[in-house]
């Protein structure tokens, strides 16, 4: 089991959206300390140790240390925001 780290961007991320989509993302994120590369889970082509998970229009963008088991999360914006 690995443990999972908000950042403060993406706890900033998090507090803009709304219920209904704040407890999706919650849910998928949660869910990476079970399973850090769930299917459909990205490596991000311009970045050596980021990852990125779909939920809905919003992605999760985060990196996996297996050493430690540790999951950072930094970002959590909508599709057309977050590569930016």
């Amino acid at each position: 089991m690995y443990r999972v780290l908000l950042e403060r961007a993406a706890e900033k991320d998090l507090s803009r959206l709304s219920s209904e989509i704040h407890d999706r993302v919650i849910a998928a994120i949660q869910a990476l300390a079970n399973n850090p590369r769930p299917s459909g889970c990205r490596k991000l082509a311009d970045s050596k140790h980021d990852w990125r998970i779909r939920v809905g229009d919003y992605r999760v963008v985060f990196e996996i240390a297996d050493a430690i088991r540790v999951v950072r999360v930094n970002r959590v914006r909508h599709r057309r925001e977050v590569y930016r």
